[in-house]
Order: structure tokens, then sequence, then C-alpha cells
């Protein structure tokens, strides 16, 4: 099975119709998303493709790239581009194989083809009895074309797996970043050629098919027994898309079966493979075109680090970090490929091709504790394209936004637990869904804001004062938001611990210190209101009539 000529991935037609066709399918202007059973699998699938262009079919500069993004390459064009890599491309082959190690592995144990599943309960878990929620047998059989794709996905998130079984390129389960169209109908093709990198911009030599520090599986494995690195020199600078930091062998048998994750007939069957450690070891500046980092500007020696899920899922708390980059305050560093849309915004605009102010950003990824699968979390958010004055006004402006909304989150918690318990600081649990609580509910409004803050600062006349309307309008949302959840939540808390007195004390203090903490003093000073939020022009002129 060669992952390049084989019709392994399953593509999804503008009618809503599904069928598993050749990645020579991806230029098909009929073809407007993938299909995957899991949703990490969907998420690897596109970076499968996105490293495939990358590599075989990088533009030379930003107007080829546009050129591309306008009119792709025919099918037949796009298979003779990727003919030659081919052979890097081949699953079941005895060596090299696809992400697999160049050693047959053959005196090591079979294991469950379960472990390439990154949410599979481990040894310990099944053994302790506490796989309550993901259980173990639950896939016994993959066919071929889920076996290459979970095998894909584990290299690229690869957790901590135990001594020796190294973690993936840019840490266990990293964030993924990918530039989106705004509009929803345009084509797969569109989808991904955003988040591919000009050779201009991104400079290193072209690739031969044929080079191990390209696809690891070409070449010996690195072994890392004694903590051996693999730094960035060592390897092309495009192996960041093919690392491979397990060792691996799929055990392929020629036997029928019905697969457990897509449920279609394969005359081919994986039930378990080999696995060895001290693989690629992966060390030092890495930093992947598709996923954002973060550093410590106090501390510039030190290594950044790529972003990671947390409990507290994915939004726009975490907006400007994936979007906008801060070297000097904060360490943001979104993603080469976020930063670099609106320089293809750029080129656009003088080729005369609208590419949108307003784009969209996909932010996916596993909430890792060690080897343990804790959540998979995607989020869709809009991506601003602004020149450098813009993109300083509207990250300043944005920040105040959310630096309310995360003041009166921590309030609104605080306050709730105060309504709840006689000793709240002695309260027991995890109570951090109360202040999550206010994100969610004003979450559409803020990405309402922020593309509506886009379209003015790319206008005719540009604000050069953050609007005032607008801050008036975040003022009220937040704050209205955050008084009408606390009301719902104080009054479910454990009722035998409900007392009206403690509850009503909360609420005044809550009210209070809602409306007079320094977020809420600055956005309010900014839109022109009182203390209740009301216009201050408009009540002095109701003042005057009375």
């Amino acid at each position: 099975m060669n992952l390049l000529t084989s019709p392994w991935l399953p593509f999804k037609r503008r009618d809503g119709s599904q069928e598993f066709l050749p990645v020579t399918a991806m230029v098909d202007p009929d073809i407007v998303d993938l299909a995957l059973p899991r949703a990490d699998f969907q998420g690897a699938a596109y970076q499968f493709l996105v490293g495939l262009l990358q590599t075989a079919m990088a533009p030379e500069d930003k107007s080829e790239w546009v050129a591309w993004y306008q009119t792709p390459p025919s099918a037949k064009a796009c298979l003779e581009m990727l003919e030659k890599w081919a052979p890097a491309f081949v699953l079941d082959s005895g060596s090299p194989a696809f992400m697999q190690d160049r050693d047959a592995l053959a005196e090591e144990k079979a294991t469950d083809i379960a472990a390439l599943l990154i949410d599979s309960p481990g040894a310990s878990t099944v053994k302790n009895n506490t796989d309550h929620f993901v259980k173990a047998g639950r896939v016994e059989h993959l066919c071929l074309d889920c076996a290459a794709i979970a095998l894909f996905t584990l290299q690229i998130n690869a957790p901590s797996g135990g001594k020796g079984h190294r973690t993936g390129l840019r840490g266990g389960g990293p964030l993924t970043t990918l530039v989106m169209p705004a509009d929803s109908t345009r084509s797969l093709w569109h989808r991904l050629w955003l988040n591919v990198l000009d050779t201009e911009d991104w400079a290193y030599e072209r690739p031969n098919p044929s080079d191990a520090k390209v696809f690891p599986w070409l070449g010996e494995t690195k072994i890392s027994d004694k903590g051996q690195g693999t730094y960035p020199d060592d390897v092309h600078a495009l192996h960041s898309y093919w690392a491979m930091p397990r060792r691996m062998r799929l055990n392929i048998e020629s036997a029928s079966c019905e697969c457990d994750l897509c449920g279609r007939h394969s005359e081919y069957s994986v039930s378990s493979l080999r696995t060895k450690n001290y693989g690629f070891n992966y060390d030092g500046p890495w930093t992947h075109p598709l996923t954002p980092y973060r550093f410590d500007p106090k501390k510039p020696e030190q290594l950044p680090y790529s972003r990671k899920a947390q409990t507290d899922g994915l939004g726009y708390r975490h907006w400007e970090a994936l979007t906008m980059e801060d070297k000097k305050e904060k360490g943001f560093l979104p993603a080469r490929v976020v930063l670099d849309y609106a320089l293809k915004c750029d080129t656009a605009d003088d080729m005369d091709v609208a590419l949108p102010v307003v784009a969209g950003l996909w932010a996916f990824g596993y909430d890792m504790d060690n080897m343990k699968a804790r959540c998979w979390y995607g989020a869709h958010m809009p991506l601003l394209a602004l020149d450098e004055d813009a993109r300083a006004l509207a990250q300043l402006w944005l920040r105040q936004m959310i630096e309310l909304t995360d003041s009166s989150a921590r309030l609104l918690q605080a306050q709730v637990k105060e309504a709840w318990f006689s000793r709240p600081k002695d309260a027991k649990g995890d109570v951090s869904y109360i202040g999550a609580s206010l994100w969610q509910v004003t979450e559409q409004a803020f990405y309402q804001r922020v593309m509506e803050l886009g379209e003015l600062l790319r206008s005719d006349t540009p604000p050069q004062r953050f609007p005032a309307e607008m801050a008036a309008s975040w003022y009220r949302t937040v704050t209205r938001q955050a008084a009408s959840l606390f009301d719902e939540l104080a009054l479910s808390g454990p009722p035998e611990q409900l007392d009206m007195k403690r509850i009503t004390k909360a609420r005044n203090g809550f009210r209070k210190k809602l409306h007079t903490g320094r977020e809420a003093k600055d956005l309010r000073k900014i839109g022109r209101l009182d203390e209740k939020g009301q216009p201050k022009a408009s009540r002095e002129r109701q003042g005057e009539s009375a």
C-alpha cells in the first residue's frame, strides 16, 4: 500500500457524500474536506497533506503561492509531482516502511494494536480496573488505512510512553493551529494551501526524495540509549513534518477483518505491532511551522516551549497567544503559518487577488497528563490579517477586553464559593467550571468584536483609539453575563449549605467588586460609562431635563 497512490483517505464532496480516494483528490474543486472517523485522525490527516505539499510542491515565493491558490494543479499534474516521492510512502514494505523503524524489531514482543491510539488505556490502567471511560478491548483489528493514519497520529503527537519511549518533536500532545478560509464553502485545496510556506520566506534546500534527513525511516535509527539528542542542525528543515520519535513496526496480516474504527471490510488486518525504546530523541531549539510556542522574555537564553492543550479547553482566553506575536512582554510566538497569513494577504492585494482580512484559525490537540490523554480539544476562531501598526492597536484593545473577562471570571468563581461555603478557603473540589462558564457565554460575542475590529482597522479611515462604542458594549456584555451567572450559580450549591444571608452578602460584594476593579474602570473610561454601565453624557442630559 502506497500512501501517495492508493485510495486510502476519506474525502467529503460538496454534496455531502464521502469517498476513499488517493491524496491527489485534494486538488479537486468538488472536494471540500476530509472525513476521518476520529477527531485526532482528522487533524493528523490535514497535517499529513500539508506536510506533503510543503515537501513536494512548495512554491518559490508568495506570488507563485497566490497563483496556485487561485488555480491549483490538475490531478494529473499533482500525481506527476508526487510520483518521485512514492518510494518513501510505502506502508507495508519489509523495509523501509512509512513511519516505521528500519529494523524489523523481530525479537520484540507483539503489543495489541490499540497501543497506537493515544487515548487507549495503558497496561497499569487496565490492571487496576480504572479504565472507566475508555475501555480496553474496544479496538482489536484495524484496516491498513486506519493503521496508517493512527501510526502517523501517534508519531506527530507522541506523549511520554515509559522508559526510553520518546516524546514527539513538539513535546507530548502539542497544539496545532491551521489557517482556514473564512468562507466555509471553499475547497479542501484552499484549506490546505493556506498552510504552505514559500521557500523564499522559509529558506531551505530542496529535498531529495530519498533523503533520510527528511524521512527518518529511510535511514538507520539514531539510538538514544545514552540520551543522545537529535537537533535541528542534524536533519533537514522539513524533518519536522515527518519526525519519528517512536520505534515501531506494524504486524500486517493477509487476513480479512472488519475495521474497529471505520467499520469497513478489509482484506488485510493489523492486530498488533512491535515496539522498542530509545529511538530519535528530539532536543534543542525545535520549532514546528504549525505549532504555537511561548518563551520567557526575561530569560531569552531559555528555549521556547510548544503550547499544549490544558484542562480549561481552548477559547478566546488563548486567542492572543495563538494569533498575535509578543516577544517583549508575554513571550507569545504563534505558529509560523499563522504569522505568514498577513504577508500572503499583502502579496495577494498587490496582485489584485482578494484574501479575506478576517480568516479562520483551527486549533486542536490533546490535553495530556504524562502518558494519559485527559481530553481532545478543538476550536475555531477568527484570525486577523493586519499590517504592523493596525495589529499593534488590535492587540492592545483586544487584550483589554480579554483582561476584563479574566478578572470577572476569577471574581465570579471566588464570590460563588463565598456564597456556597461558610469557610470557602477550606472547601475542596475543582470549581474551575464556574469561571469557565463566563468565558463560554461571552465567546461568540468576543469573536464578533474581533471581526468588526478587523474590518474597521482595514478601512479607509481606521480608528486610532479604541472605539468607545465597542468598549462600552463589551463592558456591558461581560458584567451583565457575570451578574446573571452569579445569581444562577449561587443558588445551585449543596442544599444543606444554602444560607440566604451569606448568599446576599456575597452577591452584594460581587456586584461592587465587579465594577470597581482596575480592568473594569479602564474599559468603562474608554466607553465613557458610569459605574452602572450607563453613558455619562446621556445621564447628564437627563439631569438637565429634570
